[in-house]
């Protein structure tokens, strides 16, 4: 008797486990809208949260004189945007677009589509050591490709 009351005791604990722990999905997940939801709140914790200190992102875009470039963004630069780009509350509409499509998981990478409003972010992703899932990679371009262009 008692012995299947341990076992019972047991089965459940360890299902209750398994429930509560967060899958690499959900943390891949979370990291791609700390990204997000830091520049839409006005929060560089929570964008550093996300992204890894070697985050390199870059786009396609063209100088005033017309010649093109590959312009990059880093760490820091993204941390600032988190902070500045909508401290006036009016970069983004009431209810923001965020579509993510985890394309795939594979032990300590993943590769990701973000799609918000106006542009996509084609991202990867590692795990670190924590357990952590960081932005490393960011390749981006808005939806209409004449705004990738200085202005006059």
């Amino acid at each position: 008797m008692y012995r299947t009351i341990t076992l019972l005791l047991s089965m459940l604990l360890s299902s209750h486990v398994i429930a509560v722990q967060v899958s690499d999905s959900d943390k891949v997940k979370r990291a791609v809208l700390d990204y997000i939801e830091s520049q839409h709140k006005v929060a560089p914790e929570m964008m550093k949260k996300g992204l890894d200190k070697k985050l390199a992102k870059r786009t396609y875009w063209q100088t005033k004189d017309g010649a093109e470039t590959i312009m990059e963004t880093d760490f820091d630069t993204m941390v600032w945007v988190a902070d500045n780009y909508n401290k006036n509350g009016d970069k983004f509409p009431a209810q923001p677009k965020i579509d993510i499509k985890i394309f795939d998981i594979d032990n300590r990478v993943a590769s990701v589509k973000l799609t918000a409003d106006e542009w996509i972010d084609y991202m990867h992703l590692v795990k670190n050591d924590n357990g952590e899932w960081k932005i490393l990679n960011v390749l981006w371009q808005y939806h209409d490709d004449q705004r990738h262009k200085s202005k006059k």
